[in-house]
């Protein structure tokens, strides 16, 4: 058992000093002066610091990603350290372009491997192309059978993907709603949007025209098509937005115009970020880093969005939108105890995992299983 003392909790909605006590991995109390004296209580003292949900990372390359420039581009996987020190105590795995070198039995026994090292891991079957990469055959029954899997991947609008016909995306969505129903999950299709001319506007048209609820489907790298986020998002969508740099007026723009409790943030760890010029050759990459989830967050705050509503697309939004919400992304009683606490800079001091102390005053103590070799 663990008790937190005076904790300036963000729920994320203020609560202002509060104690948590935690067992077993989840939050059992949480209010003023809890004062138990327990055999095993260990007490840690939070000294005033905001506390804040743990972050959800619903786009991230586990395995790497990457190889566009050859098999030496390859991305390297991620490391539990990696998750730690950006505050991310929950994520999603996917495969991206690469569905030959990598594969989707490596993904899940890298989401499992990272689970056992503390954190709570998920992934998505498919990848970028259609048909859709399996585990079991069928992207039904990888839904409905494995715990790990909440939906698929796809890609829309990109000169890597397969163009998928609307009538073969309507598909693979009815296909997935149906076994979320099944599963009692949220049947995400999760879709790469890259930057053609159309976007998502077949998702709009399957909207429109069949009664596959808005809600199911994930577009991301939606800084390429603001003006379609916008329209998703008022209708009961949830888009989610590439964490880097200059992300934070992305953000401003869609708080203006849409519903800002339906956009989501999440960084592309691990995954490449190849720089294209007009005619598709490539000039440049980049590396899409974890860290940036939380920096994105900062700089929206250093633009005068107050903590607790800019910390939403990466806590409460998200879980919601995969159908976690108030087991992560809250701060309450039967809540899991993920918790990330900030300095008065609001840089991350110590983060928690499941009631385990991952990292104290800047320094981290989980490691993976190799880490001492």
């Amino acid at each position: 058992m663990l008790l937190i003392k005076n904790a300036n909790v963000y729920s994320p909605a203020p609560l202002g000093l509060r104690d948590i006590l935690i067992c077993a991995g989840r939050i059992i109390e949480l209010r003023e002066g809890i004062d138990y004296s327990l055999p095993q209580l260990t007490v840690l003292d939070a000294g005033g610091k905001r506390v804040l949900p743990g972050f959800i990372d619903q786009h991230v390359h586990c395995i790497g990603g990457g190889g566009e420039d050859g098999f030496a581009s390859r991305v390297p996987e991620l490391d539990i350290r990696d998750c730690i020190g950006a505050g991310v105590t929950t994520l999603c795995g996917l495969l991206g372009t690469d569905r030959h070198t990598r594969s989707l039995h490596a993904l899940l026994a890298k989401v499992r491997a990272l689970t056992l090292e503390g954190i709570t891991a998920y992934c998505l079957t498919g990848s970028y192309e259609y048909p859709s990469v399996t585990l079991t055959g069928e992207v039904g029954e990888d839904i409905c059978l494995i715990p790990e899997v909440l939906g698929v991947k796809i890609a829309l609008s990109d000169h890597r993907c397969s163009y998928p016909t609307v009538q073969e995306l309507t598909r693979l969505a009815s296909e997935v709603r149906i076994a979320s129903l099944t599963a009692k999950k949220p049947g995400v299709v999760h879709i790469h949007v890259g930057s053609g001319k159309e976007g998502i506007a077949a998702v709009f048209e399957i909207v429109e025209r069949t009664d596959i609820p808005v809600r199911h489907f994930r577009p991301t790298h939606m800084c390429r098509h603001l003006d379609q986020a916008a329209q998703l998002a008022r209708m009961g969508g949830y888009p989610d937005l590439t964490s880097g740099e200059g992300v934070e007026t992305a953000l401003l723009q869609l708080m203006e115009c849409a519903p800002f409790g339906q956009v989501t943030l999440s960084s592309d760890s691990n995954g490449s970020a190849p720089i294209w010029n007009e005619k598709k050759e490539m000039v440049g990459m980049g590396v899409g880093r974890m860290t940036t989830l939380y920096e994105t967050v900062r700089a929206l705050i250093g633009k005068g969005v107050p903590l607790e509503r800019a910390i939403l697309p990466i806590t409460e939004t998200v879980a919601k939108a995969l159908e976690l919400y108030p087991r992560k992304g809250a701060i309450a009683p039967g809540s899991d105890a993920d918790l990330v606490f900030l300095n008065d800079d609001l840089s991350i001091d110590t983060v928690l995992a499941k009631g385990q102390v991952m990292m104290k005053e800047g320094d981290i103590l989980a490691t993976g299983y190799y880490a001492s070799l």
